[in-house]
């Protein structure tokens, strides 16, 4: 199995201009540096007017570099914003429907020394940077291996259908799609799997991990992390863990399958984020009384915290932009609510009566939420899905209970809802990882924490 190097999608625009710091060969055979651009027409990657199905800069020296401009980060989400980027390894063009996709074809320890710059402070403590290059490495190449597993299955089951002339049952490792839904006229529930990627191994942007390529400031801390945990990663039956992370649980971690596809990974169960069970709470937050208290409160968690020098070992400038992690509040007028949810939904609910929490997790997040309006009542779900209706990009999380306030013939004129966490809450926490680190917790004794069962494995020397 080899995990040399990657492909990770970084922009898709109908042209892009890119600036290559260095000689670079092209896939004509001739060498380029300096100001380029590439653009797409008649469905083919057009550079100075030769026309490729695809195309590849690679780098003849290896201090080269290359520079992609305007490159869209944080798609979607409320700090959404355009900046130039630079990369190392090698540049590849191809279309992909109507537009120009670049790919930079990187090294992955190369690759994890910028998601680790880019998913947080490159001034982290060293457990915690250690941490977060071993669920980093192992997210990334966990997918590959199953590939390789599908793959292989596959080949044998195909011999031995030849051999035999009997149709044999399908791999056990195939995935759901990448968009699964299940809806009736009056349920929808969707979750967003891993696998929407097709033409590269993954996206650069917060949808997969962040990969901002050398744009971020890396430290000699970072590249120590990445040297010292080289070829390590988390594995449980003798596979890799898809070992997925959050900016804040909220003070317990979400089960694997109340997010996505309805598969149970025993290393991605609810966790208390402290050492001990909170004192004063019932903690059986699929319970709406337990979850309500819980959530409008503020119990003892590694990452209920305020510190400023830890929050900013876990967040980048823009994500300090927000304030509040571990609890928040977000207020709407009627007028706002409906508008917003039936622009983000596609449906008209009329003026909106009531939020009802039909099924939570264990982390207290809505797993289904039943929205009842003057025109349609649906449930929703799963808790990404609830966030996108709910947000201009992405509500915080689903952990949240709703008021209605001013009711006019009883629709309400004002919701106000209070929550509890950052994402979806499943593995790793960040901030509470970051509290850990400061604490005097190693690396593995983190992760220990947050992926219960899971065993620590070098893949490659």
């Amino acid at each position: 199995m080899s995990y040399e190097s990657i492909q990770v999608g970084i922009l898709s625009n109908r042209t892009i201009k890119f600036v290559l710091n260095g000689d670079f060969t092209s896939t004509n055979g001739s060498t380029y540096s300096g100001k380029q651009k590439a653009k797409i027409k008649d469905g083919e990657v057009v550079f100075l007017d030769e026309h490729f199905d695809e195309l590849i800069f690679q780098p003849t020296g290896e201090n080269a570099s290359f520079d992609l401009i305007d490159v869209v980060i944080g798609i979607n989400f409320h700090w959404e914003r355009m900046e130039n980027q630079r990369f190392k390894g090698s540049l590849k063009f191809i279309i992909e429907g109507k537009k120009l996709t670049a790919i930079n074809i990187v090294n992955v320890e190369d690759y994890l020394t910028s998601v680790i710059s880019s998913e947080m402070s490159a001034t982290a403590s060293e457990e915690l940077l250690k941490a977060h290059a071993v669920i980093s490495r192992s997210w990334l190449l966990c997918p590959i291996q199953e590939q390789e597993i599908r793959s292989k299955e596959q080949e044998v089951r195909g011999k031995e259908q030849k051999d035999s002339g009997i149709s044999l049952p399908t791999s056990e490792y195939q995935l759901p799609s990448s968009d699964s839904k299940l809806q009736t006229p009056n349920f929808i529930k969707k979750w967003y799997e891993r696998d929407a990627h097709t033409n590269f191994d993954v996206c650069a942007d917060d949808h997969c991990q962040r990969y901002q390529g050398i744009t971020k400031a890396s430290t000699r801390a970072v590249e120590a992390a990445i040297e010292a945990t080289r070829g390590e990663v988390l594995i449980f039956d003798n596979k890799i863990c898809d070992a997925r992370f959050s900016k804040s649980c909220g003070g317990i971690t979400e089960a694997f399958e109340n997010c996505w596809a309805p598969v149970h990974h025993p290393y991605l169960t609810p966790v208390i984020d402290n050492v001990d069970a909170p004192v004063g709470f019932d903690i059986e937050l699929t319970k709406e009384d337990n979850a309500i208290e819980w959530i409008r409160k503020s119990p003892t968690a590694f990452c209920n915290t305020t510190d400023k020098t830890i929050l900013s070992q876990v967040l980048n400038n823009y994500d300090q932009e927000t304030t509040d992690f571990f609890r928040w509040k977000v207020e709407y007028s009627q007028q706002e609510i409906a508008e917003l949810i039936a622009r983000k939904s596609g449906i008209d609910f009329g003026e909106i009566i009531d939020l009802i929490p039909i099924q939570r997790g264990e982390s207290g997040r809505i797993i289904e939420l039943k929205i009842i309006g003057t025109k349609e009542t649906i449930t929703v779900g799963k808790e990404l899905e609830i966030r996108k209706w709910l947000s201009n990009s992405h509500l915080y999380s689903s952990a949240f209970v709703a008021d209605r306030f001013d009711l006019v013939d009883h629709i309400p004129q004002r919701f106000t809802l209070y929550g509890a966490g950052w994402g979806h809450g499943v593995g790793l926490c960040q901030i509470g990882a970051a509290v850990m680190g400061e604490k005097g917790y190693k690396y593995k004794e983190i992760l220990q924490h947050y992926f219960r069962g899971a065993e620590f494995k070098k893949i490659y020397p």
